[in-house]
């Protein structure tokens, strides 16, 4: 491109930045996958971490979702399923026969182990040690029981030699719609660049059950909680609007081609910048020559 009064100082991803953002349709057709594509890339990625890192499989949370009934598939089809563990963890407040029976089906489906754990008695126990505990803090409390998730998840991994594979999407991650160390912990995570309905496409794609992929989302931390009433958005639009904001589409341009208000674009991005944190590992303060998590970043699995 020829240097112009208005790009001779402007790097060269900007000017592919401005060029997507200007050409970018927010519609359904943007978010397709090539799906036979995505499915090779993911199961890829998984077998590659898991030999790379010598461990002996995978451990996974299965609630009965889509997002962990698809991650759990993939892992198994990845790798094997004899190779995967996958983990229920019901207790007493959010059981859900129905969920329970949805993830006894995948694992059965795609060829792995599952184990039923009640973590009722852990959570009592915490409760009951916990000075300051208040059961009407329904917020602390919810997100107790998604770290006790994780707990149960990195003993197995630890115990059986395995790595833990998350099954967060990109739509609850940017939204910060998942409990620090708790359900987003995890060694890999291959769902999380999918926005939830391209996670649905995929589910589709590899033989999911349809009544999974028709449920609505709920993280399971209280009785009743739905994902799209606490978002206060159908994930359909709110993906739509995330993929704008990913490519550098101001709120207004976004709520334009959206037919929707100004306002809710601008709340999403709010709540997408105001989240930050909860997708970061822990800041330090610049001190030495090279700060780890900052400008000393090493590969993932070491040649030496």
């Amino acid at each position: 491109m020829p240097k112009t009064k208005n790009n001779i100082n402007k790097p060269h991803n900007h000017i592919i930045n401005t060029h997507r953002r200007n050409t970018l349709r927010l519609t359904k057709e943007a978010l397709k996958l090539d799906l036979p594509t995505t499915a090779t890339r993911i199961k890829r990625f998984i077998k590659d971490y898991v030999e790379k890192t010598k461990a002996k499989g995978i451990v996974i949370g299965l609630s009965g979702g889509i997002d962990s009934s698809t991650a759990s598939a993939l892992a198994a089809l990845a790798i094997g399923g004899h190779k995967v563990t996958a983990l229920n963890m019901p207790e007493d407040e959010t059981h859900s026969e129905t969920d329970i029976q949805h993830a006894k089906k995948v694992a059965k489906k795609f060829g792995f182990k599952i184990e039923i754990i009640d973590i009722t008695p852990i959570l009592k126990a915490y409760y009951k040690s916990l000075p300051i505990y208040a059961p009407q803090d329904k917020l602390s409390k919810g997100n107790l029981k998604a770290r006790t998730r994780m707990l149960c998840l990195y003993y197995y991994a630890n115990h059986q030699g395995k790595i833990v594979c998350g099954s967060s999407d990109k739509s609850e991650t940017m939204m910060g719609y998942f409990t620090k160390w708790g359900d987003v912990a995890a060694d890999i995570s291959p769902l999380m660049d999918l926005y939830k309905t391209q996670v649905r496409q995929l589910a589709a794609h590899i033989g999911i059950p349809s009544e999974i992929i028709a449920k609505p989302s709920t993280p399971q931390l209280w009785p009743g909680q739905l994902a799209e009433e606490e978002l206060g958005i159908q994930y359909e639009t709110l993906d739509l609007i995330l993929l704008g904001l990913e490519n550098f589409m101001s709120p207004e341009e976004i709520a334009d081609q959206l037919k929707l208000s100004s306002k809710l674009v601008r709340d999403i991005r709010s709540r997408w910048l105001a989240r930050e944190h909860k997708r970061r590992p822990p800041l330090t303060l610049k001190q030495e020559y090279r700060t780890i998590g900052t400008d000393f970043r090493l590969p993932y699995t070491p040649s030496h």
